[in-house]
């Protein structure tokens, strides 16, 4: 019989296995029309003849794609799909095209697998929006530059606002935006593009209260105002009618003085959205209001009866030249609060509410729609997901060798953790990339770290005589107040990113919050349960059968300086080589390059294509193979090759000569700017900066100055020691990159944390030893820790770089790199910091030193 403790551990255990397979599966799609055959519930025979003359629309080109075909065939026949889905309540939505849409793209989405794959991997959907040339006409080089990217800037915030999204959106040329899409295709998605496009400019204009273009002979139009039709839709039959209304040309205030937009149900089921004003936007609108108002009760207006429509002013809300609303206005607004009501769906107004928190400056045109292939060959995606496999295998099989069966219950616990993360992720509809399936990968090596900080807790106490029992019970205490101030330190750097940081900074800063909260949710909950379960049930009798370590006296602190000075001294030498090295350091996801468009008679494999370009020294190559949408129906593909500037002409030149049967004609070469903006990079520095003094402060507010000292000069070490040694054996600098230094912070913190909070240990259960020797015993005695946790690590970041994609041995290397400087440095750089700035004088720490207390259930296992 389980105890109370253990059977609220395993009620909470389930609940968040069973959320997380419903958020992870299915993983695949499931083809639209078989996945509505196998969910139509009633009236199959008259449904089934539906969904035929739909798919012969789509087989003979008269519909791009199924979705499009029903929703062509629902409108024109009047046809109700929700009778045959009587499952799905849309009573609510009275407008029949409204509620087909809304059950139809329900349907599609269903279909869809949870989790999408990022455009290396599965492909996706792109297109080029030009700059409206009038926009623009009267602007020098230098203003046309910045308003392109502030357009870029925008567009991302609207596809990628929590910065998971993965898409990749760059200049292309000098008035063009390039934007690709992952996981998405534009034959179930036709209107992909409009939220992207839409300026967002919005308006608010006085109404005409007397006349109207229904009442108005031609000639006699009021001055100054334009006519604009407003559509209302009747909430009980859902029948749309027009009102036509004069709007005063001028408006009386723009959307500048939106402070925020977000969308929210409406009184009749539909959706709406509200509009927060700046505090000079709420002072205007009340200005405006009360002006309405006040005209309201002022001759001849307040004579009129209630019914008459003149009795009250209205104010138009207009979006991108059409009349939203025109709500009635019978007192001032002060509360700096409007909405924008409409025949909206969900969908359409979450995208209009991002639209109008992000607005263009600049009209933009559609010029080029395409969808893109993997931009990865078949053999590296194969390779890397095998490397990635492996990787994970060695840790799991190392952890289930050295731990035997309290390894094999880490290895169950950091797989629960990697559901939680992947659960989580598909709720966020985050984008699944190679390096990201790598970053994974690594994060099962770094979460066996909690485990193996209790396990060795668990050794020490074991090793003092106590019993299974309560050695488990000590090694959890004792080892919680390690895992919960390095998870709370690294929680704090990846709040500051999601904070400051945009884009991939941002998004690994999410990636990272999730991260930590399954591992410490695995950690107290998962693992404490399966581990009390198991000794409770004789499951495991006895623990850690051999160990690989004894008990060492290493003093560490008598190298401490020479080891100080030469890993400095490398900083700089890694520093001079970014410097000298500095035009060559970054990819194209930094800098650009060019982009050739070729077609061909014969299709090259982008291996090849890779290969040739290695070969030959031609520098980085991205080729992909992209299907022209308006050629669609002839299968029309194109090759598309991103180049380093100036070396499209070689490679050009390379494949013709290597590949003649291809027949390559090149169909244009056009410049191309870094898919990591200049805004990407700004905000990284700066949150990435902003991270190391907070990490700074909250460690000296949790320990004691000298120890946050300690913590923030050795991060910054790590950090510039590598990417200066990248640097030095030739590495190049692409985005993904940006996650792999990201990491190392993290793991640099982790490491360190480890090593400080032994030594806040020992101070208190040795009061008689000097600083410096309490330092060596607390590194000797966390360094079967260290070891263990870097070996596990190193393991699977090194099944990546062997068997791994370019893009990932690059990344993997990166993370090799900061795992052994990350752990040199909790000893030699971070503990002599600490150190040297209390002058060895062990009463300097003890009368500034906060000592807190943890509060934690031990989770005793008794019946």
């Amino acid at each position: 019989m389980m105890s109370g403790n253990l059977l609220s551990k395993f009620i909470i255990s389930c609940i968040v296995l069973a959320w997380t397979l419903f958020s992870i599966f299915p993983i695949k799609d499931t083809p639209f029309g078989q996945y509505l055959k196998t969910h139509e519930t009633a009236k199959p025979e008259q449904f089934n003849d539906i969904l035929t003359k739909a798919q012969e629309r789509v087989a003979e080109h008269k519909a791009p794609s199924l979705f499009v075909a029903l929703t062509d065939i629902g409108k024109e026949e009047k046809i109700d799909y929700s009778t045959y889905f009587p499952k799905i309540n849309l009573t609510d939505v009275k407008n029949l095209d409204q509620r087909n849409e809304i059950l139809l793209r329900h349907l599609l989405q269903s279909s869809q697998g949870k989790i999408k794959l990022g455009l290396d991997l599965k492909g996706g959907v792109a297109f080029t929006l030009k700059v409206d040339d009038a926009t623009l006409a009267d602007k020098e080089s230098f203003a046309k530059t910045q308003q392109l990217n502030k357009a870029i800037d925008i567009i991302d915030q609207r596809v990628n606002s929590l910065g998971v999204a993965e898409p990749i959106i760059r200049a292309h040329g000098n008035d063009t935006i390039e934007v690709q899409l992952p996981g998405l295709n534009t034959e179930e998605n036709p209107d992909v593009l409009n939220s992207l496009k839409k300026p967002a400019k919005l308006t608010f204009h006085k109404v005409h209260r007397t006349l109207t273009p229904d009442t108005v002979t031609k000639g006699k139009e009021p001055i100054g105002y334009m006519p604009m039709s407003l559509e209302n839709q009747d909430p009980k039959t859902g029948k749309i009618h027009e009102t036509n209304l004069y709007i005063k040309r001028i408006p009386e205030m723009g959307g500048n003085m939106i402070k925020n937009a977000y969308a929210t149900q409406g009184q009749y089921g539909g959706y709406e959205i509200i509009l927060n004003m700046t505090d000079n936007g709420a002072i205007r609108f009340g200005e405006i209001t009360k002006a309405i108002a006040d005209e309201s009760e002022s001759p001849p207006y307040a004579n009129l009866s209630e019914s008459d429509p003149a009795k009250y002013g209205h104010l138009a809300i207009v979006l991108d030249g059409k009349l939203n609303s025109a709500p009635r206005v019978m007192s001032a607004i002060t509360d700096g609060h409007a909405r924008i009501s409409g025949q909206f769906t969900q969908r359409e107004a979450l995208e209009l509410a991002s639209v109008l928190n992000n607005p263009l400056e600049v009209e933009l045109k559609l010029e080029e729609m395409y969808e893109v292939g993997p931009t990865l060959a078949d053999d590296a995606r194969s390779a890397s997901i095998k490397a990635s496999i492996l990787g994970a295998g060695l840790v799991i099989l190392f952890m289930i060798i050295y731990y035997q069966m309290a390894g094999v219950i880490a290895v169950i616990s950091v797989l629960f953790n990697i559901l939680i993360i992947l659960g989580v992720m598909a709720s966020l509809r985050s984008t699944l990339t190679l390096p990201g399936i790598a970053a994974l990968v690594l994060t099962v090596g770094m979460a066996v770290d909690s485990n193996i900080l209790i396990f060795e807790r668990i050794r020490e106490e074991l090793k003092l005589g106590k019993n299974l029992h309560n050695a488990l019970n000590a090694g959890f205490e004792r080892a919680f107040a390690t895992i919960f101030d390095a998870n709370i330190t690294t929680l704090l750097t990846a709040v500051i990113l999601i904070w400051l940081g945009t884009g991939p900074i941002k998004g690994f800063g999410v990636t990272l919050s999730i991260g930590i909260g399954a591992t410490l949710f695995c950690t107290i909950i998962v693992s404490r349960l399966l581990l009390d379960l198991a000794v409770k049930y004789n499951v495991i009798r006895k623990m850690f059968a051999f160990t690989l370590f004894r008990e060492t006296r290493f003093d560490f602190m008598k190298y401490g300086k020479v080891a100080f000075i030469g890993s400095w001294l490398v900083v700089v030498a890694g520093i001079i080589g970014i410097i000298v090295n500095y035009k060559h350091i970054y990819s194209i996801d930094f800098v650009g390059g060019d982009e050739i468009s070729l077609s061909f008679a014969q299709k090259i494999p982008t291996q090849d294509i890779y290969k040739l370009a290695h070969d030959n020294n031609l520098g980085e190559v991205v080729p992909t193979y992209q299907t022209l949408l308006a050629a669609k129906e002839n299968n029309k593909e194109i090759l598309k090759i991103q180049t380093e500037e100036g070396k499209s002409n070689e490679v050009v030149k390379a494949l013709s000569t290597s590949f003649p049967q291809a027949k390559l004609d090149v169909i244009g070469v056009t410049s191309i700017g870094g898919s990591v903006s200049k805004s990407i990079k700004t905000d990284a520095l700066l949150a990435i900066g902003v991270a190391i003094l907070g990490i700074l402060v909250y460690v000296g507010f949790r320990f004691e100055l000298g120890y946050g000292i300690g913590a923030m000069v050795s991060t910054i070490h790590d950090v510039l020691m590598s990417i200066g040694i990248f640097v030095l054996i030739g590495g190049q600098f692409s985005a993904p990159m940006v996650a792999a230094i990201l990491m190392i912070i993290g793991y640099s913190i982790n490491d360190t944390i480890v090593v400080f909070d032994r030594i806040r240990e020992e101070l208190e259960l040795n009061p008689n030893l000097k600083l410096k020797d309490i330092i060596n015993l607390a590194v000797n005695r966390t360094l079967s820790r260290t070891i263990l946790t870097s070996v596990t690590t190193f393991l699977a970041a090194f099944a990546l770089y062997i068997f791994g994609a370019s893009i990932i041995r690059d990344f993997s290397l990166v993370f090799m790199i900061g795992i052994v400087v990350g752990t040199f440095s909790s000893i030699f750089v971070a503990a002599p910091v600490f150190f040297w700035w209390h002058k060895g004088d062990r009463k300097h720490v003890e009368a500034k030193e906060f000592k807190p207390k943890y509060e934690w259930d031990a989770g005793s296992s008794k019946a």
